[in-house]
């Protein structure tokens, strides 16, 4: 066994020790290149949740008149279960699709021998984060005017979501490093993502889901984490802590795997590019 391979488990997270100047300096770079230009600034990570909170709202609770159980009838806790759903979704959206790219839009960086490519998600990664951090504000406000509180289990979401950042990682390695071999995997990138949304429990309650179709949806990566978010942040409820380890478990064997494939492949990368 290689010492590349020994030292997997640590090298998977090199963004937090010898490279995490350079990772934190790409992340700033990439959050504030997306508002770069707009008269509001960086305002524009609060609006537009707000702007989207208020579509959800219209389109699944006034026009579609859909309901959730828990809902009890009401469109505003309706929006708030749709938000949350869709703030998983999205994290998870951006850094799918955008790994497609990460690597063949960044030819420079190959072809410099010191430059660490492994770190190449993680900015990517905690840029997302920072939008669904901004998102999950914005459900705090909503939530805490609607409802008049938020519930104190709401500080484990952190602890929920971080087996879909491990899980994200490893899939974001995998993606980067096949799309440079294999352009057309950008294409499909957006249709898959589409799909998981659809086969998920963010818009569509597992318990309506007909008997035939549930294991999809239960095996949808997404949708025990977005069930475990909203037990955490939306009802009061501690989560499935037996659910979550083995969940972690599944993602950082999914992130190593990830990671050992990206080294492998990055040879070829300046052949190709």
């Amino acid at each position: 066994m290689s010492d590349e391979i020994k030292a997997a488990p640590w090298l998977i997270f090199s963004a937090f020790n010898q490279h995490r100047s350079l990772t934190w300096e790409m992340t700033k770079r990439d959050v504030t290149g997306r508002y770069r230009g707009a008269s509001l600034g960086m305002a524009w990570s609060m609006i537009s949740p707000f702007l989207m909170l208020m579509v959800y709202t219209l389109a699944f609770g006034t026009i579609m008149k859909s309901r959730w159980p828990e809902a009890e009838g009401s469109t505003s806790n309706f929006a708030l279960i749709i938000f949350i759903g869709l703030i998983i979704h999205g994290f998870f959206s951006e850094c799918f699709i955008r790994s497609a790219n990460l690597v063949v839009t960044n030819p420079n960086f190959v072809k410099k021998i010191i430059f660490p490519l492994e770190i190449m998600p993680w900015p990517m990664i905690f840029s997302a984060l920072f939008h669904a951090f901004m998102n999950i504000l914005v459900f705090i406000i909503f939530h805490w005017y609607v409802v008049g509180k938020v519930p104190i289990t709401i500080f484990l979401l952190p602890l929920v979501l971080l087996p879909l950042v491990i899980l994200t990682s490893g899939i974001s390695w995998f993606v980067a490093a096949i799309s440079v071999y294999f352009r057309d995997i950008s294409q499909l990138t957006s249709p898959i993502a589409t799909a998981m949304l659809f086969l998920s429990s963010a818009i569509v309650p597992l318990d309506s889901v007909p008997p035939s179709f549930k294991r999809i949806f239960e095996l949808n990566p997404l949708t025990l984490i977005i069930d475990e978010a909203r037990s955490v942040a939306l009802w009061g409820r501690y989560p499935d802590w037996e659910g979550l380890l083995l969940y972690t478990l599944v993602s950082s064997c999914i992130a190593l795997a990830g990671f050992l494939f990206f080294q492998a492949s990055r040879k070829g990368f300046a052949d190709v590019l």
